[in-house]
């Protein structure tokens, strides 16, 4: 189908009248099968969890202040607001309130949304606030005063769109604009195209241009160091996801970082790291694709290709994140799917890096993670110590939060408990477990599986109402964490819940993305259907209480079920979703991932990429399972549309199909919490009717 052939065109007019009102129309169906004493029930319990005032409120240092954005029942669009360690330590912390944005929203009128805060260093006295109409990635930024908690009359703005202000030195009176300032600023993507150096006291319009993509690129930006010493200026340029370049900015001359495009380089201090997703032919010998490098930069300036290896992955690990204190380097790295920490120690002269393992079981401390829980470092304050905060979450452990302290070897000294959230649901008689399961091809994929215990030979149980998640794109992996509201509206009434950790996503770094690209997407959905294949044969459950649910490219995954394998699924769950790629990269932000799916305007990619065009290859002939879609209108990243085309083509089949479109929300789906309890709910309700009743 085209757009002058698909009778269905017509809903890609996000705000058009006649697709509101048809919109309307399905929203009253939807909660008039879905609104009943269960759903109100789980509404609620899951909006306690997202109101709690025993949340872990997450922090950043400036300076002596820690800063934190904080919603609750009395405040759902939320306070930006401060406290020093001395109170954050303490079982309640005081609070000064920079910025009501709930207040805010009812002065102007405008559902504002939080997208974050600049801080100008070192000065500490200005910001750069950034909200959002609504909660669609466009936003808007205003210069925000520190010292009298106002908006700066006059002062730094920025319009609605996407893109950014970054302060640009330590005076405050310039910044790094890239945003839309008319006609050819802006990507085929929807994001800027271009950046601006931007003085007080002129107009945006005439600040000057700092460097200009092409049209096709997905972004362009530019930021400020502010490392002591090390103060320097960046741009960088992503043509597509992983397909990018760094530049420094000297005296307004730009010098690449002469690196593999589809590389990450990273400069901090006097050191360049890269991440590399392919080998690297240099200096006489290959770096390995999935592996970390680094050198001084004054060396690779001078010419020299001398990196050291810092991690080299193997068949069952990679490298997912890595954060800088003062001295050292902290790797994560999973192995087959379970974290450990690394800690990396770069000489003072000549010499090789040194690695110990951030071993908390064995140090001072005495704690230790939980098994098949995640765990994560990131520096609080890297110019000035060796300070991590270290956080913890598995599925059925309560998300705490600690300050490691590292000496100047990358010892552990010391492990501060700082705060943990409440349990909110009951876990006696759950138990999580992974297992492997073998796909189309006999690649071996992880998942991990939450159930009463053991749920293998526990025959009062089965076939347990079991729900399926997955998500496998853009090399991003999915690793346990605490919800309480999975806990509560589904592991607490019986479910078991399992996540899928099938290829495009990062589980196994680049090698995992790049095994389900383009022509060979069809790998991840053969991944996510023997998973389900393996629940029925290990006796987990059954077609009939099988349930699946994912949203973006996890949408897209679902469509893949619904169309693919509709006779593994009992109920679907398909949010904010992909699934007509033949016009996916003319709407929205869609542009910037034919890196990813692939370019449905070449004729010879469209040959496979129709075979995962959900709207196109949905038969009316075939038998589906019950599906659920939801989307919200505000969504500017993928467009309503999709959702609204396969309801409207499913629905005109006869087929069992509900539809929800929330009209704020951004790609997120909810733009406060009561929003995203009423959006949760609904899911859950819709799962428990079609599997567990």
């Amino acid at each position: 189908m085209t757009t002058s052939t698909d009778p269905h065109a017509w809903l890609e007019d996000v705000e058009g009248d006649t697709a509101l009102d048809w919109v309307r129309g399905h929203n009253e169906r939807a909660v008039s099968a879905l609104e009943t004493e269960r759903f109100t029930e789980m509404r609620e319990e899951i909006l306690e969890v997202l109101d709690s005032t025993e949340k872990i409120p997450g922090v950043v240092q400036r300076g002596e202040h820690l800063y934190n954005f904080w919603t609750d029942a009395e405040h759902e669009r939320g306070l930006w607001r401060r406290t020093t360690w001395e109170s954050y330590r303490t079982d309640d912390p005081e609070w000064e309130v920079l910025l009501d944005v709930d207040a805010l929203a009812r002065e102007e009128g405008v559902g504002w949304v939080w997208h974050g805060a600049h801080v100008l260093r070192p000065s500490l006295d200005r910001a750069l606030v950034a909200l959002s109409r609504g909660g669609a990635d466009a936003d808007v930024t205003r210069e925000f005063d520190l010292v009298t908690k106002t908006f700066v009359e006059d002062g730094f703005t920025r319009e609605e769109s996407k893109g950014a202000l970054q302060w640009a030195d330590s005076s405050g009176d310039v910044v790094y604009a890239y945003t839309d300032v008319g006609e050819g600023s802006m990507t085929s993507s929807g994001y800027p195209r271009t950046v601006r150096r931007w003085v007080r006291g002129t107009a945006l319009a005439e600040a000057p241009e700092v460097f200009a993509g092409e049209h096709t690129d997905m972004s362009i930006g530019a930021a400020h160091d502010f490392t002591p010493g090390f103060e320097r200026d960046f741009v960088w340029r992503a043509r597509a996801f992983y397909d990018s370049d760094l530049y420094l900015l000297e005296d307004g001359e730009l010098t690449r970082v002469d690196v593999p495009r589809s590389a990450e380089p990273a400069i901090h201090r006097e050191w360049l790291t890269v991440e590399l997703r392919e080998d690297w032919e240099v200096g006489g010998r290959t770096l390995p694709g999935g592996g970390l490098v680094a050198i001084r930069l004054a060396d690779f300036r001078a010419g020299s290709r001398d990196f050291e290896v810092l991690h080299a992955p193997t068949p069952t690990t990679a490298l997912i994140g890595g954060t800088w204190t003062r001295h050292h380097l902290v790797l994560n790295v999973l192995d087959d799917v379970t974290n450990r920490l690394e800690v990396l120690t770069p000489p003072a002269g000549d010499g090789p890096w040194e690695r110990r393992p951030l071993d908390l079981a064995t140090s001072a401390t005495g704690w230790h993670a939980p098994r098949l829980a995640t765990v994560s470092a990131g520096a609080i304050d890297p110019d000035e110590s060796d300070a991590l905060w270290l956080t913890v979450s598995g599925f059925l452990t309560p998300t705490t939060l600690a300050r490691l302290d590292l000496d100047e070897s990358g010892a552990v000294v010391g492990l501060e408990p700082l705060k943990a959230l409440p349990a909110f649901f009951d876990t006696e008689g759950l138990h999580v477990e992974q297992h492997f399961a073998t796909s189309d091809d006999g690649t071996r994929v992880p998942y991990f599986q939450v159930s009463p215990v053991p749920a293998a030979d526990n025959e009062d149980v089965r076939p347990l109402p079991t729900l399926l998640s997955g998500y496998g794109g853009f090399e991003i992996p999915r690793l346990p964490a605490y919800s309480g509201a999975i806990g509560r509206a589904w592991l607490a009434r019986g479910g078991a819940y399992v996540v899928a950790n099938i290829r495009g996503g990062g589980e196994y770094g680049p090698r995992w993305h790049q095994a389900a690209l383009k022509e060979k997407r069809h790998r991840a959905y053969e991944d996510f259907a023997a998973v389900a294949r393996d629940l029925f044969a290990r006796g987990v459950t059954d077609v009939a209480h099988l349930g699946a649910q994912g949203g973006s490219n996890g949408g897209l995954l679902m469509g893949n079920m619904i169309t693919g394998y509709p006779e593994l699924f009992g109920a679907i769950v398909c949010q904010v979703p992909l699934l007509d790629m033949k016009r996916y990269s003319h709407l929205l932000a869609g542009a910037s991932w034919m890196a990813e799916y692939g370019d449905p305007d070449d004729p010879e990619q469209w040959e496979f990429i129709r075979t995962f065009s959900a709207y196109h290859r949905f038969d009316p002939a075939d038998e589906h399972p019950p599906v659920l879609f939801t989307t919200s209108t505000r969504d500017d990243r993928v467009h309503p549309g999709h959702a609204r085309k396969m309801m409207a083509l499913m629905a005109g089949a006869g087929k069992d199909v509900t539809y929800y479109e929330n009209i704020e929300g951004g790609h997120g789906g909810a733009a406060t919490n009561a929003q995203a309890a009423f959006m949760s709910a609904l899911a859950y309700e819709f799962l428990w009717q079609r599997l567990g009743d």
